[in-house]
């Protein structure tokens, strides 16, 4: 998609093509460490930590339309295990390719001569050169959130939470609590009141019993 303010070279994901000109086949291979930008993941569940370092290898290839843009950015992402809610840290390694358009070339890398309205809606979805700059930054979030897992976990063999005490599982694999069906629970109480009745009535004939005894004395 076109971007209406300037590039700023500056940027640490903005990158230059100048070097490149418009020579179909001219190749620059790049690597760069930077601080990773802020929210780089899946909000809320697993991510890059803002200022975190992050590697990118890239190669840059000039075509008829633009500049093909091929790479790999690596770092440690960090997140919570959704079933035990423990810390975790994975290594991530997330590949993408993207052309950036010229500007003045449409998809088959030829001149526009055309009103610039009629191919207004292929290009929202194009991303294009601007002074001979890109910014990589929409492409990057795109591949680290689609190399990063929805559902990360510790280890693949996480027992999770006790449902009862919230204990970790995997800590005491043989953790459990003696569960009453709930289908009889209420005769459970039921058979403990008759229980506790008998006794009472027990109880009351063991007296009357003492003090006929004591009668007959």
């Amino acid at each position: 998609m076109a971007s209406n303010a300037r590039l700023d070279h500056r940027n640490p994901l903005v990158f230059d093509t100048h070097e490149l000109g418009r020579r179909p086949g001219a190749l620059q291979r790049l690597t760069r460490e930077i601080d990773a930008p802020k929210d780089l993941g899946i909000q809320g569940v697993i991510g890059v930590p803002e200022g975190a370092p992050l590697e990118l290898g890239l190669r840059l290839e000039s075509v008829m339309e633009g500049v093909l843009v091929t790479g790999t950015a690596r770092a440690q992402a960090k997140g919570e295990c959704v079933r035990c809610l423990e810390p975790l840290e994975l290594a991530l390694e997330a590949d993408f390719q993207e052309m950036f358009s010229y500007p003045d070339a449409d998809e088959r890398g030829r001149v526009k001569t055309a009103e610039p309205d009629d191919d207004a809606e292929d290009d929202e979805d194009r991303l294009f050169i601007e002074d001979g700059m890109f910014d990589l930054e929409p492409v990057l979030r795109d591949a680290v959130v689609l190399a990063l897992p929805m559902q990360p976990v510790c280890q693949d063999d996480c027992l999770g939470l006790c449902s009862a005490c919230g204990a970790r599982l995997t800590d005491d694999p043989d953790h459990h609590h003696d569960a009453v069906d709930i289908r009889w629970a209420a005769l459970q109480g039921l058979a403990g009141s008759l229980e506790d009745g008998e006794k009472d009535e027990m109880s009351g004939a063991e007296a009357e019993a003492g003090v006929d005894e004591k009668q007959e004395k």
